[in-house]
């Protein structure tokens, strides 16, 4: 009876045992399942940072072409500016000469303005204008 009595309890250890594998082993598949889990997240996410450096950069190159788009435009309007002062100013010197006032206060005398509106225009006095249109 002891003979069966330490067999009963060998085997029950055995089977305890046994339990005790199989429980290891399904953790340990869960956790190789979670572990794979865990690894194909990670390469997403190392994808998307490899995507999101991609498009920084791509952003930064086309933020220094701009950059240098503008730059070329700003030099390319101060030019222009310059240019258009130059006109303005050979404009304001021709408008401001005797012969272009005389012109155009025949030439509004002609149209039929009055003596008093052609000096508030061209900025004379209306005893200037009167001599201009006696001498016209």
């Amino acid at each position: 009876m002891e003979t069966t009595l330490l067999l009963a309890l060998f085997s029950l250890t055995e089977i305890l045992l046994l339990g005790v594998v199989i429980f290891f082993f399904v953790r340990l598949r869960r956790s190789e399942e979670l572990l794979t889990k865990v690894q194909a997240g990670q390469e997403r996410f190392m994808h998307k940072l490899q995507f999101n450096a991609q498009l920084e950069q791509e952003i930064v190159e086309s933020f220094e072409k701009r950059q240098r788009e503008l730059l070329d435009l700003d030099e390319r309007l101060e030019k222009r500016a310059t240019a258009l002062e130059k006109l303005v100013k050979q404009a304001e010197q021709f408008t401001n000469s005797p012969q272009f006032l005389r012109q155009t206060i025949l030439a509004g005398h002609r149209d039929g303005r009055s003596r008093e509106e052609l000096a508030r225009t061209s900025g004379l006095s209306t005893d200037e204008v009167d001599l201009i249109l006696d001498q016209g």
